[in-house]
């Protein structure tokens, strides 16, 4: 027997050490504790039960249950909800209203207790993405909320300011009267206020100019995650661009900020 057999001898201890289980004589479920770690830095747990010659495994809707206390909707998301259901299918486990559940048998239950195991551990993961991903998909609830309100609009939309220097935009909504630029942010911080606020401040004189209609900036803030700062909030407002928070998205006043004719 080699050094990594006496090494792996003692995981496969260390997980069976702490790795309780306890069942529940009422209901037939038995809770088991692993000592693999979850989104909140808990300990996963599972739920077992036999039912029809089968054993059922389920994490009883947690894993759902703490992306949403986490901030992150897979449904609101196309990308998000395609991983998700990528994961799913690697390890086959199967969604059951909110539940992530998969069956074995006797001879294939801890593979597939280790199946699903993996695959909460993995949409666990999903919560901590670089914030340049997470960003993305904000931007991506926002163009779907631009088409449930049946906007129409031009994504990544580029125009010059009187500085020279050309300027992007994520949506832009042209109307007879006025065009309305938006820039959705999942975060908010001072540099990106002060480089919203410049970009719409250099581009709006030309583009007022050009097309003879006023020019309204939008700044539409993820607040379901993190609260924005008031100070920020107020900086928007004092150089009277709109503020769409996410949480009013819904809202007349919201929807109304929106309508550019």
């Amino acid at each position: 027997m080699s050094w990594l057999d006496d090494k792996l001898n003692e995981y496969f201890a260390w997980m069976r050490d702490n790795t309780i289980a306890k069942e529940d004589p009422l209901t037939g479920w038995s809770v088991i504790s692993t000592p693999f770690t979850g989104l909140f830095n808990d300990n996963i747990q599972i739920y077992a039960k036999r039912e029809n010659g089968e054993i059922v495994l389920s994490d009883d809707g947690e894993t759902l249950e703490n992306l949403s206390l986490a901030g992150l909707d897979i449904s609101r998301s196309q990308q998000r909800k395609q991983y998700f259901d990528l994961i799913l299918h690697n390890y086959g486990v199967i969604l059951n209203g909110v539940e992530l559940t998969i069956k074995a048998r006797e001879n294939d239950f801890p593979r597939q207790k280790h199946n699903l195991i993996s695959a909460i551990a993995e949409i666990g993961d999903m919560s901590v993405m670089a914030k340049h991903t997470v960003a993305s998909m904000f931007k991506e609830d926002v163009q779907n909320y631009l088409d449930e309100q049946n906007i129409i609009y031009t994504p990544q939309f580029i125009a010059k300011g009187s500085t020279g220097l050309e300027f992007m935009f994520d949506f832009q909504i042209a109307g007879k009267e006025k065009e309305i630029v938006i820039k959705p942010f999942n975060m908010l911080t001072q540099g990106m206020v002060e480089r919203f606020l410049f970009g719409w401040d250099d581009i709006r004189a030309v583009r007022e100019r050009q097309s003879q209609k006023k020019l309204e900036g939008i700044a539409i803030i993820n607040d379901t995650s993190t609260d924005p700062k008031p100070e920020l909030i107020g900086a928007l407002e004092s150089k009277r661009a709109n503020v769409i928070l996410w949480s009013q998205r819904h809202t007349s006043l919201s929807q109304q900020k929106l309508k550019a004719s």
